[in-house]
């Protein structure tokens, strides 16, 4: 007796597909005969026709003997139908989706039941007794959730066999079968033991149908009427797909971090369609979850199947954008997940790190705009870990800080030939100062060195520049924004940038012109890029900007590249002087200032002190860069500088106070007292 054809094979000549398709090459043969006639090939074909009637006398005998050759054919080449080579032209309705179809995951009812291939590649349960055992060891978040969630899945069952091919072989009818708890347990320990590709097949079925389950006009395979049975489904999903994966097509991870993607071999060519649909269908799921503990997951456990679809450009451009708009939009643990997704995939080739670098710039250019109390927490954090991505290793950093560095110098340049109201808006906005923060804050994060090293001098002139466009008081805190930023830049790398020439100004202005009262409460000028009308020449407006020129002053001069100079008494001879020359004649008491000074005077003292005992000249740059490697070690422990030990202080101070702020604005600790 003969061997039995696959479960696939069948289904597919029961649906009445393999006539259709050997109609369909009878009528291309008729027409190709047709056409050889009128050539006047008339023996030739005589001879063709034979031939051609034997070939199809064969099809007829393959369908009644599952013997023959076509018995003997592989589930993929049945199913492609490879014996149709010769007539692949004939363009039949049944035939393999395109690769734009398999990039879209929108797989109908008949895909669903195309991944039936995935089951011949199933291995036998015996082989994964030992690694079982192992699953501790290999994989122990892995095995700690299976402990705490789906404990009855570790009691192995080698005898244990898929019993719900009944509920496949409904996949067809108008009504979908309802999904329970016992047949997703049946696949969850199948894939647990023995790493079943049938029973994955199965539950990413099931997972496509809970993803469009809200959907008109989808044919679904599973019904699911339950949240529980839901979230277990997406659970399962999200979980057992990597560790699947993971074993039957490992991918590697290479020395310098990228990832190299699994062999096209014949399993993984099969695995493909069944990866990507679950990939896009994951992508359609994460924009329509709310719940943050499910999200964190989703992203987390999708990253792992990033080696697996690298191949598909649309995939990985809708994964990107989806991981942006959460990590814009989304809770703090969520964008943090969706941070942690996107630097993934910008270690995984140079391609996609610069996709990512470009898209995670312009998503941040747009939150620019809406700065206010509610956003800024998150612009910072957005800002932050964008910079991170900049700095990898590999990447093609240098040529976008280049463009966009370039553009900010564009802007400030047409303002500078204007100088109209409107032209001055297109420097002194949210999104011009944002941008010099951030790449301040990408030049930091690489010490001033390697390929991005160019790019600190043109940042520093540009944003000197936009300074210096406009000086009047009610621009101060757009000044102070981009002061902080070069202060920012000057403190974490070796680049020695003069801030005193712009700071002292602004001081001396303050304390030399008279305020006037005022009930307006304290300006926060980290929310404001030009103070509003009614704060100028406000005494609660002149406190404010003191106090914050003077943090800032001070921090300068506290710096490393600046406090560790050999001639830091030289430099604070002009700060002084200036400050004490405005205190003389200043309309108010300053107190800020006078201990500022005092502080200048202390650590002035000190490094005199300490170059007192050097024994080389000015010249000599060795001894001198040496010299100056001591005491910026010495500076930046803060234990013998006074300057730096009083700036700790202010930043402690100013801790404080903004989480007392923060904990008024959300309404937090309120004393409520009893009127008499």
């Amino acid at each position: 007796m003969g061997k039995k054809a696959p479960k696939s094979a069948r289904k597919f000549a029961s649906k009445g597909h393999l006539k259709k398709t050997i109609g369909d090459r009878k009528k291309h043969q008729q027409i190709k005969k047709k056409i050889q006639g009128r050539r006047g090939a008339h023996t030739k074909v005589s001879k063709k026709v034979v031939e051609e009637d034997h070939d199809i006398e064969e099809d007829d005998q393959e369908v009644d003997e599952p013997t023959s050759r076509k018995a003997r054919m592989t589930v993929d080449d049945f199913l492609g139908a490879k014996f149709m080579q010769d007539e692949s032209d004939a363009g039949s309705g049944e035939e393999a989706d395109s690769d734009e179809e398999m990039d879209d995951g929108e797989d109908s009812e008949d895909d669903n039941a195309s991944f039936g291939s995935v089951d011949d590649l199933d291995d036998d349960g015996e082989a994964h007794l030992l690694e079982l055992s192992k699953l501790a060891e290999k994989d122990p978040e892995f095995f700690k959730y299976l402990q705490e969630n789906d404990k009855e899945l570790l009691e192995f069952d080698p005898d244990a066999r898929d019993d719900d091919e009944d509920m496949e072989n409904r996949m067809g009818e108008t009504s979908a079968p309802l999904l329970t708890k016992e047949i997703l347990q049946r696949w969850q320990k199948a894939i647990l033991e023995t790493r079943s590709l049938r029973a994955l097949r199965k539950l990413l079925i099931a997972f496509r149908s809970a993803a469009h389950m809200n959907e008109e006009e989808q044919v679904l395979a599973w019904r699911i009427d339950s949240s529980e049975i839901y979230d277990k489904v997406l659970t399962t999903a999200f979980r057992y797909t990597p560790v699947v994966l993971s074993h039957h097509v490992p991918y590697k991870m290479l020395p310098s971090g990228k990832l190299k993607p699994p062999a096209q071999t014949p399993k993984f060519k099969t695995l493909q369609k069944l990866i990507l649909s679950y990939f896009n269908n994951a992508i359609f799921l994460l924009g329509q979850m709310t719940d943050a503990d499910m999200l964190k997951t989703a992203i987390s456990e999708l990253s792992k199947t990033l080696p697996y679809v690298m191949s598909s450009r649309k995939s990985i451009k809708a994964y990107t954008k989806r991981c942006l708009d959460l990590w814009s939009s989304a809770d703090d643990t969520v964008r943090m997940s969706a941070f942690l997704a996107l630097r993934k995939l910008a270690s995984s080739s140079e391609a996609d790190a610069d996709y990512v670098m470009k898209q995670s710039y312009m998503t941040l250019v747009k939150c620019f705009k809406a700065t206010n109390a509610h956003t800024l927490p998150a612009i910072t954090f957005m800002k932050n870990t964008a910079s991170e991505l900049y700095t990898l290793p590999g990447g093609g950093a240098y040529q976008h800080a280049f463009g966009y560095i370039r553009q900010l110098a564009i802007h400030l340049r047409n303002s500078m030939k204007v100088k109209t109201k409107e032209s001055f808006k297109m420097v002194y906005n949210w999104q011009f100062a944002h941008s010099v923060d951030f790449w301040c804050l990408v030049l930091a994060r690489g010490k001033g060195e390697g390929v991005l090293k160019p790019l600190v001098y043109p940042l520093i002139q540009v944003s000197l520049g936009a300074i210096r466009l406009i000086t009047n008081s009610r621009s101060y805190p757009f000044h102070l924004h981009v002061l902080r930023s070069l202060l920012h830049l000057t403190s974490h790398t070796p680049t020695y940038i003069s801030l005193a020439p712009i700071l002292v100004p602004i001081i001396t202005n303050i304390i030399t012109t008279k305020p006037k009262p005022s009930t307006l409460k304290p300006l926060d000028l980290e929310l404001h890029i030009r103070a509003p009308q009614q704060y100028l020449k406000t005494k609660v407006y002149h406190e404010t900007l003191i106090e914050e020129s003077t943090f800032l002053l001070a921090s300068w001069l506290a710096s490393p590249p600046v406090h560790s100079n050999l001639a830091f008494p030289e430099l604070c001879i002009p700060v002084t002087t200036s400050l004490r020359k405005a205190l003389k004649s200043s309309k108010a008491a300053s107190p800020s200032v006078k201990t500022l000074l005092e502080r200048i005077d202390e650590s002035s003292k000190w490094v005199e002190e300490k170059r007192r005992s050097v024994a080389f000249g000015p010249g000599n740059l060795v001894e001198v860069e040496k010299w100056t490697g001591e005491m910026k070690e010495k500076v930046e422990k803060g234990k013998e500088a006074l300057l730096v030990k009083y700036v700790k202080v202010l930043k402690r101070t100013r801790e404080k106070q903004r989480e007392m702020m923060e904990k008024a604005r959300k309404g937090e600790d309120e004393i409520v007292e009893d009127e008499d």
